[in-house]
């Protein structure tokens, strides 16, 4: 063996994360976890693999991995280098028939093919889908909405209207796990881009998932926009609302805090909101009382003295 663990220290390394992690693989075992991660996070070959891995030890251990991805980044970069505008309304990308050419191009067929393919060689069995796949996704086209006063219409963006569980169910059943990306189409065949927060909180719900996590560029959730070291740790819809009505949370987190309320009100006992970019920060958070980012639950006077460490 060429990995031997030679020193005393060392070995009482493993075998104190192996005990403090066992009551949690037994606990999680055959449970499902449904994750979003933004584009942000597969920007690189080196952090798509880096997050695959800790996924990868989630379905090692039994865990049913659900993974939805988004693409924001890469397709305003490509919109810029073919010369399109890009328009955001709180968060939610305004999507024309242009752009929606651009997504389809980033989200099908770049991002979630390099994601299966990192899969490939870390020897995760993988399936990618999005919501067109198998009519994995019901949708019909948003009607434009008031916005702050404003009429807003966001071309071809999709509103949710049902799910085919029965689609995930069959690639879990089979020890797969499934990347989808979150386009979709309506009974028309246009094509729609959904925003991939609503998505998962959506495949959480109907799932039954024992958690839902949000990778996200940021630590957590934090009190003050501007200041990683705000982070909370712990937080309820009520928390949530304070936040929002106090104006610290804005653009892109508006649609994850529409997303988070959403998981809890359909039934997800806890949701976690954790940094893509910090270390093995999905496995700290899944098997470590003290975690790394914002545990979401609907009511903090329910949670565990253990889970209230900050």
């Amino acid at each position: 063996m060429t990995n031997r663990i030679n020193t005393n220290e060392q070995r009482a390394i493993v075998i104190t994360a192996l005990r403090h992690a066992l009551p949690y693989l037994r606990i999680f075992k055959n449970k499902v976890f449904v994750l979003k991660a933004g584009g942000d996070a597969f920007l690189t070959h080196e952090s798509t693999r880096a997050l695959m891995e800790q996924i990868g030890i989630l379905h090692q251990v039994g865990i049913r991995v659900v993974l939805v991805h988004g693409g924001g980044p890469q397709s305003t970069a490509l919109s810029k280098r073919l010369g399109l505008p890009t328009q955001m309304v709180e968060g939610r990308r305004v999507t024309d028939a242009a752009t929606l050419e651009v997504s389809t191009m980033v989200l099908n067929g770049e991002i979630n093919t390099r994601i299966v393919a990192v899969c490939r060689a870390l020897g995760i069995p993988a399936i990618g889908l999005s919501g067109v796949d198998g009519g994995l996704i019901k949708a019909t086209r948003r009607p434009p909405v008031q916005v702050a006063g404003q009429t807003v219409d966001y071309g071809f963006v999709g509103d949710i209207l049902g799910l085919d569980t029965s689609i995930l169910l069959k690639q879990l059943d089979n020890d797969l796990v499934p990347i989808v990306s979150p386009l979709s189409a309506d009974d028309h065949g246009t094509v729609l881009n959904i925003n991939a927060d609503t998505v998962a909180a959506m495949i959480a719900c109907e799932l039954k998932a024992e958690k839902f996590v949000m990778a996200t560029g940021a630590p957590g959730i934090l009190d003050s926009l501007d200041d990683p070291r705000s982070l909370i740790s712990y937080l309820d819809r009520a928390g949530l609302r304070r936040l929002r009505d106090e104006g610290k949370l804005s653009g892109g987190m508006l649609p994850k805090v529409a997303a988070i309320e959403r998981a809890l009100a359909g039934g997800v006992p806890r949701v976690h909101v954790i940094s893509y970019a910090q270390p093995d920060s999905l496995l700290l958070e899944v098997f470590t009382n003290e975690g790394t980012g914002t545990l979401v639950v609907n009511d903090t006077k329910a949670l565990r003295p253990e889970e209230q460490t900050s």
